[in-house]
């Protein structure tokens, strides 16, 4: 992918052409995104639970089986066989979501509880592709 640089203004002051300062680059986005491409994936997050914490419906996520699960981490799991996107609350041993009025699920004995990774990166879509996913 090559990119060009435009630096964003709030106004215009001059008639300079836009492809004065033109650079060349290359940029990948794996590069850009992705620590351990290995051990990374990708999901697309469904719902509202989480926009406090900047995560929107239709959000891609980046999330990474690598990185190290810390307290209070954003992470991707499994739950009774339902994919779920959730800040960890190690202490309690509960999944919280980041709306204000949201009740903590606390993990219990019974519950098929899978980690999948921590939520590394979110990518915001705009403009949604003219084509569907995988087609």
């Amino acid at each position: 992918m090559k990119v060009i640089p435009v630096k964003a203004q709030a106004g215009l002051v001059g008639f300079e052409s836009p492809a004065a300062e033109y650079i060349e680059m290359e940029l990948s986005l794996d590069d850009l995104l992705i620590d351990k491409p290995s051990a990374t994936w990708i999901g697309v997050a469904q719902g509202s639970s989480m926009e406090l914490d900047g995560i929107f419906d239709g959000d891609v996520l980046i999330i990474s089986r690598a990185e190290q699960v810390k307290h209070m981490s954003i992470i991707v799991a499994v739950l009774n066989g339902v994919f779920c996107c959730k800040r960890l609350d190690m202490e309690r041993r509960a999944l919280l979501s980041a709306q204000s009025d949201a009740v903590p699920y606390f993990i219990q004995e019974g519950d098929d509880f899978s980690l999948e990774g921590v939520v590394t990166r979110s990518v915001r879509i705009h403009v949604p592709l003219n084509k569907k996913v995988g087609a």
